[in-house]
């Protein structure tokens, strides 16, 4: 009650702190604190429900893996979602209040990758149009890794930033808290970006595979001149789709040019649909 008074305009770092400490003390503390946790953040009051949002982000970061293993299940999960949806306090809650929620799970989505289950919440607020797009965190909003941190953290790609991000993090000045922020939306960045390319990359190699495979069957008919009308369109537009695929494989390959094996991917269905761009204007010319 202490740390989440609506009264304060200021945190009551002494009070949250020893609120971290009952939580890392008591056997049941993280399921309780949650509990406590999430009747605060659905608060009708703003000041208590982001005072309840920021005690909850210093657990993250000092409770350990028990928080943030209670964390990452759907039944508190969906108490946040409580917050944002239309059908239950997403009516009267405070935008302010909706738009750190939103942060706040879209920031777990990043440093807690192995949990499928925030994956799926967040995906799912995505889809139903509750989220319209990734939040851009605030500047003078700090977002430090969770201590632990958990593997597969995307700093843990980085040993040089790891070291500078925690040397920032331990630092009082707020220059120096704000040098962290932007490092860590950086790599955010960077990693959604690179994320981006990945899925590129699969969804293009598929969609050359399937095509290929498509354009061999109707060319196969076609030599045996056993194609309907509406075949033969469909393996025009088949050839000129192949067409337009081949530039962006090209491109996908330079950006691709540091990964051995994502290259020898591209080159590979790149061989396969030049094969089948040869053949369809072998048979088409023979015609």
């Amino acid at each position: 009650d202490e740390a989440t008074d609506p009264s304060i305009s200021e945190e009551n770092w002494e009070c949250i702190q020893r609120f971290c400490d009952q939580v890392n003390a008591d056997t049941e503390g993280p399921l309780f604190a949650l509990r406590l946790l999430a009747h605060k953040i659905q608060s009708p009051q703003e000041g208590e429900a982001l005072h309840a949002l920021t005690v909850l982000e210093t657990c993250v970061n000092n409770c350990g893996d028990r928080f943030h293993s209670e964390m990452a299940k759907f039944r508190f999960l969906n108490e946040l979602i409580k917050v944002l949806s239309p059908k239950y306090y997403g009516i009267w809650s405070s935008e302010k209040v909706k738009s750190r929620v939103t942060e706040v799970i879209f920031s777990w989505t990043v440093w807690f990758p192995q949990e499928v289950k925030i994956q799926d919440a967040y995906q799912m607020l995505k889809k139903q149009g509750i989220v319209k797009e990734d939040p851009k965190l605030p500047e003078d909003k700090i977002l430090p890794p969770p201590s632990p941190r958990p593997q597969n953290s995307i700093f843990d790609k980085d040993e040089e930033k790891s070291k500078l991000l925690a040397r920032l993090l331990k630092s009082s000045h707020p220059e120096d808290l704000q040098a962290a922020n932007r490092l860590i939306q950086s790599v955010i960045k960077e990693e959604q970006e690179k994320s981006a390319r990945v899925s590129r990359r699969v969804n293009t190699i598929s969609e050359v595979s399937e095509n290929v495979k498509r354009m061999d069957e109707l060319l196969e008919n076609y030599r045996r001149h056993e194609l309907s009308p509406a075949d033969q369109e469909t393996l025009q537009a088949l050839f000129q789709r192949c067409e337009k695929l081949r530039p962006l494989l090209f491109r996908l390959a330079s950006e691709a040019v540091a990964d051995e094996e994502a290259l020898a991917e591209i080159l590979q269905a790149n061989d396969k649909l030049s094969r089948a761009l040869g053949q369809y204007r072998q048979a088409v010319a023979s015609q």
